[in-house]
């Protein structure tokens, strides 16, 4: 029987799928950010989060077993310094994915994946805006202020 076997193989061998999986993780540790198609987006978004909750205790085994998966070393020590301090807070949901559309060639449904404390576009710090009313006032206020700039520079000359 096949039951809690939900899987997608992405139409590939194990060691293929393997392989790929980590290269993108890899990818998407160093660059950020990474565009594919949507089905290899939410495979790598399950491969990729355990990592990061690992990667938040900086432990000589966590490193290990977050190395048998990625096998490069300077994607480690970036997951380890970088993402794992960002992300310290954080109690998962570590990636986003953002779908842009079909891709020309085969129509294939094509998104980013991103993490999610890297995107400055999206970061939630609100932008505090001065609401300033123009008047009658103010204007007339300034214009003194500047005609006194200028009498300024000129009495130095």
């Amino acid at each position: 029987m096949r039951h809690n076997k939900k899987f997608n193989h992405l139409s590939r061998t194990a060691s293929h799928r393997a392989a790929m999986l980590s290269n993108m993780a890899v990818s998407l540790i160093m660059h950020k950010r990474i565009t594919t198609t949507v089905a290899k987006a939410k495979a790598l978004k399950k491969y990729v989060e355990p990592m990061i909750t690992r990667s938040k205790e900086d432990t000589t085994n966590a490193r290990r077993v977050v190395f048998s998966y990625l096998q490069d070393k300077q994607a480690i020590t970036e997951l380890f310094s970088t993402i794992s301090a960002k992300v310290a807070d954080r109690p998962g949901g570590y990636t986003r994915i953002i779908k842009t559309g079909n891709r020309a060639s085969d129509n294939a449904p094509m998104c980013f994946i991103e993490l999610v404390d890297f995107d400055e576009n999206m970061a939630k710090t609100p932008k505090k805006t001065k609401r300033t009313r123009r008047s009658a006032k103010k204007t007339a206020a300034e214009a003194p202020v500047a005609e006194t700039a200028e009498e300024s520079v000129a009495s130095v000359e």
